[in-house]
């Protein structure tokens, strides 16, 4: 007699938004694992057309609380092509500074709160507070170094003020800048305390063949600029971008999905990715640490992502420092004016959670007349599915709750937008 068996997950926990899992069993194998995004749509490109330029990177940055830097600065380059403007010596160099911040704060708050617990047999975050305070104060601390950055910067740390299409409405003082230098010196030393420590989780199995895509550069890790490539060869730049991946709707969810032109395929972004396809580029103690740890990358397994989000931490402190270090007189001027004109603009840049990019066309008027804004937890929902269908064979056995929770893990691995959610997942398994 055949036996089918369908988990439903009403409420996906610690993602930013409302989702579902619907997973479809039959006689033991997964025929179906569908992420139900059904939240209400947003409308973020529809209410930028006809809005003045200058407002843009202050619309984006509101898209996300935790990455509003990505919604900024992937805007202001996309804008700044669009209208043939080349921002002021320096401005390039804060850029980093203030994207280096977001990485901080974001990293930070992933790793410690909301998924190292999952590798400790934890709830929480607060669990991991209760029997390892120390811990959970490091992590913290490295968040609020993150946010710092962003206050001195951006004005603010979160949804920040002083981003512009062309440079930055004020420089930060050089006295504030070298003031984050304590901090820095102390938070690379805990991201390298954080690798270590994560160095040692015992993660569960699971080898995905992905298509990896993010940024390269030619000379840096990346984050504002750079390429767009993967590891099947494609190495376009950020212009090509819709030539090779593409927006398509699925009927479980309000979400687009993004997949690889012309074979409609899913990819990955992130962390993993990007230390699979940039690990040259990390920075000198990065690269010590995961040599000693001898790690093998390119890496397949997606639970070890906690472990590039850790080089990529170490690697923000180590930049942050050397730009602190040689900032020795703010720029003048601190942004270019905004002449506005006919033209069309896109850019890529990456976000704490993957390669994030933008595309805008502006009428003759000088106001926005499109807006295309792909976001890095789009172009990864179609991979989240295909790694439960090739998780979930292995978890089948176990009982409703515990088969809810592995399934937390592993979406968890994607840090899809996360909000201060903490209740635990519902699970309902017919059996028929």
């Amino acid at each position: 007699m055949s036996e089918s068996r369908t988990i439903r997950v009403g409420a996906i926990t610690r993602v930013e938004g409302e989702g579902a899992l619907h997973v479809t069993v039959h006689d033991g194998m997964v025929v179906s694992a569908q992420l139900n995004i059904y939240e209400p749509p947003r409308f973020f490109e529809a209410f930028l057309r006809g809005r003045e330029v200058r407002e843009v990177t202050d619309i984006v940055a509101r898209i996300c609380g935790i990455c509003p830097v990505a919604y900024q600065m992937s805007a202001a380059h996309a804008l700044e092509k669009a209208l043939g403007m080349h921002v002021p010596p320096g401005v390039r160099e804060l850029r980093r500074l203030l994207y280096c911040g977001e990485w901080i704060e974001s990293h930070g708050l992933h790793i410690y709160m909301l998924h190292a617990p999952d590798f400790l047999g934890l709830e929480s975050g607060i669990a991991l507070a209760v029997k390892h305070r120390d811990i959970v104060e490091r992590g913290l601390r490295l968040k609020k170094i993150g946010n710092r950055i962003l206050e001195v910067l951006g004005g603010r740390a979160i949804h920040p003020i002083n981003v512009t299409v062309g440079g930055f409405y004020r420089a930060p003082r050089v006295a504030d800048i070298r003031a984050l230098l304590p901090d820095l010196r102390w938070g690379l030393q805990a991201a390298i305390d954080t690798f270590r420590w994560a160095a040692a989780f015992d993660f569960p199995a699971l080898d995905v063949n992905y298509e990896m895509v993010s940024l390269r550069h030619t000379s840096e890790y990346p984050m504002n600029e750079g390429n767009v490539v993967s590891s099947r060869g494609v190495n376009v730049p950020p212009e090509s971008y819709e030539r090779h991946f593409a927006e398509r709707h699925e009927p479980q969810s309000t979400a687009l999905h993004s997949v690889t032109v012309p074979d409609g395929q899913s990819y990955l972004v992130g962390p993993l990715a990007r230390v699979n396809l940039c690990f040259d580029q990390l920075s000198p103690t990065a690269k010590r640490e995961a040599e000693a740890a001898k790690l093998a990358w390119p890496c397949r397994n997606n639970f070890k992502s906690i472990l590039a989000r850790s080089l990529e931490l170490i690697t923000a402190f180590e930049d942050a420092i050397h730009l602190a270090e040689e900032y020795r007189a703010e720029p003048a001027p601190t942004r270019t004016e905004v002449r506005l004109r006919e033209g069309e603009g896109c850019h890529a840049t990456e976000a704490p959670r993957g390669l994030i990019y933008h595309r805008y066309r502006v009428g003759a008027d000088g106001l926005i007349a499109e807006a295309k804004i792909v976001p890095p937890t789009s172009q990864n929902q179609g991979q989240i599915e295909r790694d439960l269908t090739a998780y979930l064979p292995g978890l089948l056995h176990l009982e409703d709750d515990a088969v809810a929770r592995r399934c937390e893990h592993l979406i968890r691995n994607y840090d899809p937008c996360i909000s201060c959610a903490t209740h635990s997942l519902r699970v309902k398994i017919d059996r028929r």
